[in-house]
C-alpha cells in the first residue's frame, strides 16, 4: 500500500518580538495602514511550518484579503510556500492585524490618505568589527571618513562610519585579527545604540567611549 505523504500544518508568527529586538531594521506597518485594510488588498504574513521546514525557519507569504472584521481578518494565500507541503495557493487563513508585516492596497489612491511614515531608516552601510554585530561586544571607538566602500549601483551608500568594538586589554595583534563586516547602520544600532546621538556628525569626526560613564568623548 502506498503511504500518503505527511501533510504539514503551519502557525502564524507574531512579528512583534522580532520588531522589538531589531527596532532599527524591522519596521512593522503603522496602525493607520493596518486600519485602512479592505477586501482585495494584499497583506504579508510570516508562516512557520509544523513540523519545522527543512529549508527555512519561516516564510513570508502574501495573502489576498477576503473579509475584515473588528478583530479577525480572513484571506486566501496569494502564493504557494517554498517548503510547506499541504499549504497551497488559495488556501484560506484567519489572522489578526498584528500578524501583518506588509500591506499593498488594491486601490493606489488609498496611499494618499495614509499619513507618511516618518520613522528614520538606517540602511546606509558602515564598516564594523564583526564581534559588535554578532557577539554583543559593545562599541568602543568610531570615526567617520570619506565613504569609499560603496560601488556603483548600490541601493544603500557607504555612510563613512568605521566602528570598533571594545578594545580594552587587547593587543595590536588581537585587534588586527578581528574580522570586519560591511553592514547597515541599523544592524549595529540593534546591538548597541549608545552612539545614536552621534550618527549625523560630519566626516572627520572621531569618538571614544568612556566605559565608566558611558559617554563618548572626541578623539584625535
Amino acid at each position: 500500500m502506498t503511504e500518503k505523504p505527511v501533510q504539514r500544518a503551519y502557525e502564524l508568527v507574531d512579528p512583534r518580538p522580532s520588531a522589538a529586538a531589531s527596532p532599527y531594521t524591522y519596521f512593522l506597518p503603522l496602525t493607520s495602514r493596518l486600519e485602512a485594510i479592505m477586501p482585495n488588498d494584499l497583506v504579508q504574513l510570516v508562516f512557520r511550518a509544523i513540523p519545522a521546514s527543512e529549508k527555512w525557519d519561516a516564510e513570508r507569504i502574501w495573502v489576498r484579503v477576503r473579509a475584515v472584521g473588528a478583530h479577525v481578518v480572513e484571506g486566501d494565500l496569494d502564493s504557494t510556500p517554498d517548503d510547506m507541503p499541504g499549504v497551497e495557493r488559495g488556501m484560506s487563513v484567519r489572522f489578526e492585524r498584528f500578524h501583518i508585516i506588509g500591506v499593498v492596497f488594491n486601490d493606489p489612491a488609498i496611499e494618499k490618505t495614509i499619513p507618511e511614515d516618518l520613522r528614520r531608516k538606517y540602511w546606509e552601510r558602515c564598516l564594523v568589527d564583526r564581534c559588535v554585530v554578532y557577539e554583543g561586544v559593545p562599541v568602543h571607538y568610531l570615526y567617520r571618513e570619506e565613504p569609499d566602500m560603496g560601488e556603483e549601483g548600490d541601493k544603500y551608500p557607504d555612510s563613512g562610519w568605521r566602528i570598533r568594538g571594545d578594545m580594552r586589554n587587547l593587543s595590536d595583534e588581537e585587534l588586527e585579527r578581528r574580522e570586519l563586516s560591511y553592514v547597515a547602520l541599523g544592524a549595529v544600532l540593534n546591538e548597541d545604540d549608545s552612539w545614536l546621538h552621534l550618527i549625523d556628525e560630519p566626516v572627520g569626526s572621531a569618538f571614544e567611549r568612556e566605559f565608566q560613564t558611558g559617554a563618548y568623548v572626541p578623539s584625535k
